[in-house]
């Protein structure tokens, strides 16, 4: 019951977020705004992570089969992209390499703040 318990309040945030992207006609994904809900529940302690841990650390172990499918759809549009596999190439490195940077920066700033590093004076 405990793992029902703790998909339903992912599932949950997830649909809040279709619903909320859906109402206001934000043009950014339902899926992106729940997990920015999901944060900010985690955030103000309204979930805890006790609620979601199990469920959530079975999603992280099992990530790599999540990107199955959209793997094949790239392979199955092979003919689409052929004459651009170049720009695309170069476009997915840059990203990964910014998306590194950013996230190591972000988790440094976040230690420093954490240990009291960060305050003036």
């Amino acid at each position: 019951m405990k793992i029902f318990r703790q998909l339903a309040i992912i599932f949950g945030v997830l649909f809040a977020g279709h619903l909320f992207q859906n109402i206001i006609g934000l043009p950014i994904p339902g899926t992106i705004i729940g997990m920015i809900i999901l944060l900010a529940c985690l955030m103000t302690g309204i979930i805890k992570i006790e609620m979601i841990e199990d469920v959530s650390k079975f999603l992280l172990e099992h990530i790599t089969f999540f990107f199955i499918p959209p793997a094949v759809g790239i392979i199955s549009s092979l003919e689409y992209v052929k004459d651009d596999w170049l720009p695309i190439t170069i476009i997915i490195t840059l990203s990964t390499i910014i998306v590194i940077g950013v996230t190591g920066l972000t988790v440094q700033g976040l230690k420093k703040l954490q240990r009291g590093d960060g305050k003036d004076g």
